[in-house]
């Protein structure tokens, strides 16, 4: 079986409440909706990512021999069967990839058969929360570097394959330029680029060397790291070094300094390779670099062209996960509202408005009921009906458009990286109506049994 496609890619207990349903005869139309409850410290706002390969999951839904095999010698064998014949079968509807998002809204709303709806929960929130947190935290570096060349570095530290294949994704529909992460070029036509490692270096005898046979076995992409040994010595290499591929008709691209004082390192790197006329080498840095390091970089004026971001991007280590929850909000064609404490949920089919001020930047957003219509630019669309999407897949560059716009009009207190700049989302009428008319039934029903 696929570790990755398996419909067993799931919590225990979502099987067993499918054996309750199966056994109650529990299939009326439910419906569930994925959002997130609050945001992470220091992020004003989210970016959605990952609609792509929920899609994906619903559609190749099912149960293989193999995996019924393990499921009949655990529960029943009708239930086996009946398993046996699931599909995903509902309608999605979801905000697009790509968009600005805050708590309590509809990133996905499942209607389906409630064994359906209930069964792809546990993936649905995988696959949506990975990809948004990184996204989001993406977000934050191209607002700390604009007009940078940015790439991820992290699949090597990123929370298994899968993580890191999803983590460049999310972080070029986010903004960034691409990825070192090769297997992301041919899956989802993502840029990828490369340098050499130290170990390159020291593997030759002669520094100078290594950087010699380097440029010959990449002619396009020379691209030198300078720091394993002296870091201002090795540019004086360089700029001797480019005067001979000179004569050979190659050139060098660029430098990367991947440890210490990165802006020190790089105003004496810049000034070497200017004064031994090679001005259109570019400065590439990485080393543990997060947005809040970028930012401090810029703010410096280090004259530095790109950055390589992978550790803290693809962990977002400083804040490694999303509150997101996935609920369900009607039953048979009755609204439902859980009443947790802390975690209370607003019933129903929801739909959010935007509304922008007079420059096009976000002013708030309006939750409602889906009926509900409302002045505003609405956000959450149909996207698969009968389990069938309704249009070919979203390419990857036209939702990193859509992504790049929507970062363009946040107003400049959410783009702080520090301060906390609330968003106003308003609760409708309507909305609160629903969940008042809900209370006063559940009310009902506590004081009937009471009697």
């Amino acid at each position: 079986m696929d570790p990755l496609t398996s419909a067993l890619l799931t919590d225990f207990y979502q099987l067993t409440m499918l054996q309750g349903y199966f056994e109650q005869g529990m299939e009326e139309t439910a419906v569930f909706e994925l959002f997130v409850r609050e945001l992470p410290a220091e992020r004003n706002f989210l970016i959605l990512a990952g609609l792509e390969q929920a899609l994906e999951y619903l559609e190749g839904l099912h149960f293989s021999a193999q995996e019924l095999k393990w499921i009949s010698d655990r529960f029943s064998k009708p239930f086996a069967e009946y398993l046996s014949r699931l599909r995903f079968s509902g309608d999605v509807h979801a905000i697009p990839e790509g968009t600005v998002v805050f708590p309590n809204e509809p990133l996905l709303r499942i209607t389906a058969p409630l064994p359906q709806a209930q069964l792809v929960e546990s993936r649905l929130i995988n696959l949506v929360n990975l990809q948004t947190l990184i996204a989001s935290k993406a977000a934050r570096c191209v607002i700390a570097a604009p007009n940078k060349f940015l790439v991820d570095f992290g699949f090597r530290r990123a929370h298994g394959a899968e993580a890191g294949l999803l983590a460049a994704r999310a972080a070029y529909l986010a903004g960034m330029d691409g990825t070192a992460t090769v297997l992301a070029a041919p899956l989802f036509a993502i840029p990828v680029f490369g340098t050499m490692a130290h170990s390159f270096v020291q593997a030759h005898e002669d520094e100078g060397m290594a950087f010699e046979n380097f440029a010959h076995a990449q002619p396009d992409n020379v691209l030198l790291l300078i720091d394993t040994y002296y870091t201002e010595a090795a540019a004086h290499k360089v700029v001797g070094l480019a005067a001979r591929l000179s004569q050979a008709g190659l050139r060098i691209k660029g430098v990367r300094i991947d440890s210490g004082d990165l802006a020190d390192h790089a105003r004496k790197v810049r000034a070497i390779l200017d004064d031994g006329g090679c001005p259109e080498v570019t400065i590439f840095a990485s080393g543990n670099l997060d947005e809040h390091a970028l930012e401090r970089l810029v703010k410096d004026g280090a004259p530095i062209d790109g950055f390589g971001i992978g550790t803290r991007l693809d962990t977002s280590a400083d804040r490694p996960y999303l509150d997101c929850a996935y609920k369900l909000q009607e039953y048979a064609g009755r609204p439902r509202r859980k009443y947790s404490e802390g975690k209370a949920t607003w019933p129903g089919r929801k739909q959010v408005y935007r509304h922008f001020d007079q420059q096009g930047r976000l002013r708030n957003d309006s939750l409602t009921v889906e009926t509900d219509l409302k002045p505003g630019k609405p956000l959450v669309n149909l996207v698969m009906r009968g389990g069938k999407r309704i249009a070919a897949p979203e390419p990857l560059a036209q939702i990193r458009e859509r992504c790049a716009v929507e970062i363009s009009c946040l107003p400049e207190p959410l783009r702080s990286l520090d301060s906390p700049a609330p968003y106003l989302v308003i609760v409708s009428e309507a909305l609160q109506h629903l969940a008042a008319s809900v209370d006063e039934a559940t009310c009902s029903q506590k004081t009937s049994r009471a009697g």
